[in-house]
């Protein structure tokens, strides 16, 4: 392959809007744009609000715009809002996100409608409560494709990469490449081997810009095995004293993380904590359903698990000391448990109803495992408040005594994880999601402190923290690089070969002196290609062997023009310049390859001709007509013929071959249609004994009135001697009365014997001139 570079750098804009999730954590929704193509980034909901103010603001954008919707995992503020997109707005894209995240869709969405729409009893309903229903959920499910971790799939030149993000199974990041631009979407991401999942990744990639999620800000997490560690221990000390653990817990992902390590600490402290003896009970349906999906895609998770399931020949995800129970009506609670309920954030369902049950009591333990967002219960409860409002009746406050701890197991970045990911991706540009004003202001200033030293160089690193609604534009300077392709590709390779054999020849002879010009110009037409973003260097003849789709457009070109001459003069002029004419139409029989058509009108007749294959010329009465097809050659065909055309009345040959007998009426000779004023009206009855000098001076005189006719109309008057036969001794004049200014020239020596004004006087020398160059002389 051969390429060449423009000299012009292109400008290009990339653009991204937030939706939602931009300078804020809840419903993920993120709109980029480059090169005529949108790409639009997860479809969530806000925890903290209810019916359309949990969606993202997709009234400040058109969906039916976007190409391809990129889902990164399957948590609700990412992916809540999916159905509401598919089923309620005019997108028209597609929906790609991995095989777990599908599979755990189906669940959670059914999930979901059914406990919005429980809790929405005990609320004042509206139009707006449920976002949608069961049935748009089924038509959503139909529309998502999926993709796998590694592979590349391509939608209308869009090039998506799925790589681990590590934070729930099947949790994707997105390495999105449009015209040669690489946008990295972390969604988010986990830099931490747990126990089941594997790491984010680092795309062997240059990217050019990476958006990242910025959850934790500037803060840290201790190691995973000392949260573990502390974990266990706060669970152990308070059921040994008789207490209650509640869990609050997302039903997918850390929820079985959680109890991957409880279940393997039950097992190894049989003793004391053995099953009956204090039970831990998980109380999700969407978790039960959902756990036959982790047993399915044990292959998509860390070496760890995979041992452990191929060792043990049984399935991790069979857990032995956890139990499911189904509803709190068969809770026996009776003594110390551990109870891991969904939602994690407390703000209605099991959780919250337990929460209420045990939280008066000072020996039960409230245990925050996720990440809170602002205006949930569980942030709420994080501040140590002496109550808390009952969810079925907000008047009612309920005492809150039990123990409130938070031991972080969200699977997100700390900071170091996430700037230590940000160093070794090397992008320029970093938009930073998916977090609050104040830890994603924080990170900014540590981002921008850390990179400070490449401020002004041409390796500058620019941070951006977007609110929703506000578009970042980013611009590109690239060279625009072409492909050559067909025998533009055969011609520059063999005059490379040959400046190449040349060069190294001239460089044996003297290799310090001399310097070989490699560039080679190439004359072709440029093809770019929207879908691809290719652009090829193509020669005319080589387009549609290379670009059988592509569309074109010829243009026909059409000229007009009277003319006063008969068709077989055109024709014989037109057979004099051109040796390829076909006729189309010939009423007149004039080329004589036709039959006269004596049923048309004299005044309609119509000569048509294809001229050279391009030309097409109608003469019809006294109009011509050129028509063409648009190329270089046949302009200049085109500009030929119409020469010939524009000039038959002044040459010559046309005034002999166009001479015919002269009509006499009392004062006047007809020639070529026009007038020629004579005084002497005996004189004109002896042209018929004109001999042919006498003729042809006739003719010839004629051209010389009708141009002075032109220029000074009646104002000039032609003078004949009384005998035309003697010719030698008379005298031809022309008198010129312009105004008070009169002028008389000798037409035998074309001087002008008098006149009284010098403009007058030099337009008659012009004119004299164009005569001389149009016939010889007179006499």
């Amino acid at each position: 392959m051969v390429s060449v570079k423009n000299k012009l750098i292109e400008n290009e804009n990339f653009k991204f809007i937030g939706l939602g999730g931009s300078n804020e954590v809840g419903r993920s929704c993120h709109i980029i744009e480059f090169k005529g193509k949108t790409i639009m980034l997860d479809a969530g909901i806000h925890p903290a609000y209810r019916g359309m103010l949990s969606l993202p603001f997709y009234d400040l954008y058109d969906l039916s715009k976007v190409d391809v919707l990129l889902i990164s995992h399957f948590h609700l503020d990412h992916v809540a809002s999916l159905p509401y997109v598919l089923q309620k707005t005019n997108f028209k894209g597609r929906v790609i996100m991995t095989h777990p995240t599908k599979a755990i869709y189906r669940w959670l969405m059914r999930d979901f409608v059914k406990v919005t729409t429980i809790a929405d009893e005990f609320l004042v309903r509206d139009d707006t409560s449920n976002l949608f229903t069961d049935d748009d959920l089924i038509n959503s499910f139909d529309k998502i494709e999926t993709i796998d971790y590694h592979s590349t799939i391509e939608i209308s030149g869009i090039k998506i990469t799925a790589y681990h993000a590590g934070h729930v199974l099947g949790a994707a990041m997105f390495q999105i490449d449009i015209g040669g631009i690489n946008i990295l979407f972390t969604g988010d991401y986990s830099r931490e081997l747990d126990r089941h999942l594997n790491s984010a990744e680092i795309p062997n990639k240059k990217i050019d810009i990476l958006i990242v999620e910025s959850t934790f800000g500037t803060a840290t997490q201790q190691p995973r095995k000392t949260r573990e560690k502390k974990l266990t221990s706060l669970i152990h000390d308070t059921v040994k004293k008789g207490g209650r653990v509640l869990l609050p817990v997302f039903a997918l992902g850390r929820a079985q993380e959680i109890m991957l390590i409880l279940d393997e600490y039950w097992a190894q402290n049989n003793d004391e904590l053995g099953f009956g003896k204090v039970p831990i009970y998980y109380a999700s349906d969407l978790a039960k359903k959902c756990l036959n999906v982790f047993q399915t895609y044990i292959n998509m998770m860390n070496d760890n698990i995979r041992a452990k399931f191929r060792d043990s020949k049984s399935n991790p995800f069979n857990f032995k000391h956890i139990s499911y129970l189904k509803n709190l009506e068969n809770f026996r609670d009776l003594g110390p448990s551990v109870m891991l309920a969904s939602p994690g954030m407390l703000q209605s369902g099991v959780s919250r109803e337990i929460l209420e049950k045990w939280c008066p009591d000072f020996k039960n333990l409230v245990l925050i495992t996720g990440y809170s967002v602002e205006g949930t219960m569980a942030k709420f409860l994080m501040m140590q408040p002496d109550t808390i409002p009952s969810y079925e009746n907000p008047d009612v406050n309920i005492t809150r005594k039990c123990r409130v701890e938070e031991i972080t197991f969200a699977a997100h970045v700390d900071f170091l994880e996430n700037l230590d990911f940000i160093e070794k991706i090397n992008a320029k540009n970093i938009i930073l999601v998916h977090g609050e004003s104040t830890p994603m202001g924080r990170l900014k200033s540590a981002l921008l402190s850390k990179f400070k030293h490449l401020k002004r160089t041409e390796n500058e690193v620019k941070v951006y923290t977007p609110f929703n609604g506000v578009t970042v534009d980013i611009k590109f300077q690239r060279d625009k690089v072409a492909t050559l392709v067909g025998t533009l590709f055969d011609e520059v390779t063999n005059k490379l070969s040959i400046e190449t054999h040349n060069s190294s020849e001239v460089q044996e002879q003297d290799s310090d002196e001399t310097e070989v010009e490699t560039g080679i110009k190439v004359d072709g037409l440029l093809v770019n290609n929207t879908e691809n973003f290719e652009i090829g260097l193509v020669a005319v003849d080589n387009i549609r062997e290379f670009h059988s789709d592509l569309k074109t457009t010829i243009v026909k070109e059409r000229q007009s023009l009277m003319v006063h001459c008969k068709k077989e003069l055109i024709y014989w002029h037109i057979n004099q310049m051109y040796n390829d004419i076909r006729i189309l139409q010939d009423d007149e029989n004039i080329s004589h390859q036709s039959v006269r058509n004596e049923k048309v009108e004299k005044e309609k007749t119509v000569l048509k001709l294809e001229i050279l294959n391009s030309l097409i010329l109608t003469i019809e009465g006294n109009l011509a007509t050129l028509e063409w097809s648009q190329s270089m050659l046949n302009d200049v065909l085109a500009d030929s013929l119409m020469t010939i055309l524009l000039s038959l009345d002044s040459m010559p040959i046309s005034v002999k071959m166009t001479h015919k007998e002269h009509n006499h009426g009392d004062v006047k000779v007809e020639e070529n249609n026009e007038s020629l004023p004579i005084k002497e009206e005996e004189l004109i009855e002896n042209v018929k004994k004109m001999g042919k000098k006498e003729e042809d001076f006739i003719e010839k005189l004629t051209i010389v009135a009708d141009l002075f006719k032109e220029q000074f109309a009646d104002s000039f008057q032609l003078q004949l001697p009384t005998d035309l036969f003697d010719l030698d001794t008379s005298d031809i004049k022309g008198i010129l009365n312009v105004g008070s200014h009169k002028a008389v020239i000798d037409f035998k020596t074309f001087k002008i014997e008098e006149c009284s004004s010098n403009a007058l006087k030099g337009r008659i020398e012009a004119l004299l001139c164009i005569c001389e160059d149009i016939l010889c002389p007179i006499i």
